[in-house]
């Protein structure tokens, strides 16, 4: 953590009316509260899960994720609810169509990337498959955020993700999006100290135990 960090450049914890703590972009509105609540930081380890993920978030490349998630259900009508076998089949006639869709996000070389990721996930089942890939990089320690700016955009880990999925075919997976990646799947529990839904992953067994301790001697 930069020591010189002010205190208006730390962005804590948020709290609704009935006190329950959150990551502050999660207060935002209800649909993303919705989504830390239910979704964001729990494990995803099938395929098409993780194919809709990795689109997904390349589609949020340069623009905020509350816009890919209200296109959520668009994007899976769109994407024939993301299986890599009917996306990789796509052509030019589907490319057109779905660039004058505009209940989804029409950038070209995006959809055009999407549709060669299907390819490339494919491509990976002879090696064990995209689960398998993606999961190959969770990092031997988790991270301890207690607020916005402790937590990177990148790491080491996701810089290799990105090298490695490039190597194997893929476009649209900088270091970035695969970081946003790992978070969303809790592959890194990046909810801040004190989030009621830090350590609720499993992915973590030692923190999720030390978390239920504490709560535990709390209730005694």
């Amino acid at each position: 953590m930069d020591t010189e960090t002010t205190t208006e450049e730390r962005t804590p914890l948020a709290y609704d009316e009935h006190g329950v703590a959150r990551t502050p972009w999660a207060v935002t509105s209800s649909l993303l509260t919705n989504y830390y609540d239910t979704e964001w930081g729990l494990p995803i380890r099938d395929e098409v899960g993780l194919f809709e993920r990795l689109s997904l978030e390349s589609f949020q490349s340069g623009l905020s994720w509350a816009v890919v998630l209200k296109k959520r259900p668009a994007f899976r009508e769109a994407f024939c609810h993301f299986d890599p076998d009917k996306v990789a089949e796509f052509g030019e006639a589907e490319v057109e169509h779905l660039l004058a869709d505009a209940s989804i996000i029409r950038n070209e070389p995006k959809i055009r990337a999407t549709i060669n990721n299907a390819k490339a996930t494919i491509k990976l089942r002879e090696d064990g498959g995209l689960a398998d890939f993606i999961w190959s990089f969770q990092p031997a320690e988790n991270i301890y955020p207690e607020v916005m700016e402790d937590i990177p955009k990148k790491s080491p880990e996701s810089q290799a993700m990105s090298r490695e999925l490039k190597k194997a075919g893929f476009k649209f997976v900088g270091p970035v999006t695969c970081f946003a990646l790992m978070e969303a799947i809790g592959m890194v529990d990046t909810h801040l100290l004190g989030s009621h839904r830090r350590a609720t992953s499993g992915v973590w067994p030692e923190e999720t135990e030390k978390l239920h301790g504490s709560e535990a001697q709390r209730a005694n």
